[in-house]
């Protein structure tokens, strides 16, 4: 099984923090978001090697955090430069899975994440889960109000957790059950997805990935435990900097702004 993470976004949205450094190195309660969300995927077990995409501005600074991760135990981590210098040159999210795809091929399995996902909890059974599966998995997520989930992505399940409808961003949600930036797609599956990612809009969304596949296949979902929080503006980051440094979390009937 083989972890990529896509970090090759600019993250103008958390000034000052990521005027000089990428997003998923920018600390929560003295962590890095990305060494966060890897700690909390390693327990999948298995995994070959862990691939983090950067933009060529921030690519030194995740290959000085990779040599100092790599100091201690654990699978090898490869930093892929994506050769963007500013966001008109950014491939996309698309584009940066196409190039993954390209230069390590399609011969394991694949867990993709997005780095500004913080999780509170191991994903230890997610791994056993898309194990079990063997299908394409979404990570979903309650966020409890159907305004927060216009953010995201709207998805309704079968009693096998199957995915029966999936709307990017939907303008009116009838459900609080999202998407998150977490997905698995198995090796015999990967061919089909280098195809489509050929003949694709580079800059598209994740999401829009699930919703070629979901009508033609089944893909089923595994519910986020814990907190979840999308690190996408400074306040949020500073909110998760406060309930991960052990303070008590807000009660369920304020604002989200972004969480579960």
């Amino acid at each position: 099984m083989r972890l990529v993470i896509l970090a090759a976004g600019f993250a103008n949205s958390l000034p000052p923090q990521t005027l000089t450094r990428p997003k998923s190195l920018v600390p929560v309660a003295e962590r890095t978001l990305l060494d966060r969300l890897i700690d909390n995927l390693l327990p999948i077990g298995a995994l070959k090697d862990i691939w983090v995409v950067s933009n060529r501005r921030f690519a030194p600074q995740f290959e000085s955090w990779a040599r100092e991760r790599e100091a201690g135990d654990g699978p090898p981590i490869r930093v892929l430069d994506d050769g963007s210098s500013s966001e008109t040159e950014a491939l996309g999210a698309l584009g940066d899975l196409r190039l993954v795809l390209d230069r390590c091929g399609t011969g394991e399995d694949l867990v993709v994440a997005a780095d500004d996902n913080l999780l509170s909890q191991s994903l230890e059974t997610f791994g056993d889960y898309c194990r079990e599966v063997r299908a394409p998995v979404l990570a979903v997520y309650d966020v409890g109000r159907l305004e927060d989930a216009r953010r995201y992505s709207a998805v309704h399940i079968d009693m096998e957790n199957r995915i029966t409808s999936f709307v990017e961003k939907p303008q009116a949600p009838d459900t609080t059950l999202i998407g998150i930036a977490l997905y698995y797609y198995p090796q015999a599956l990967l061919p089909r997805i280098a195809a489509l990612l050929e003949a694709s809009d580079p800059k598209g969304r994740l999401g829009e990935l699930v919703q070629w596949l979901y009508p033609r296949q089944e893909v089923y979902t595994w519910a986020i435990p814990g907190i979840w929080f999308d690190i996408d503006s400074p306040e949020i980051l500073d909110e998760a900097d406060r309930i991960f440094r052990g303070l008590s979390p807000r009660q369920p009937s304020e604002p989200s702004r972004g969480t579960g």
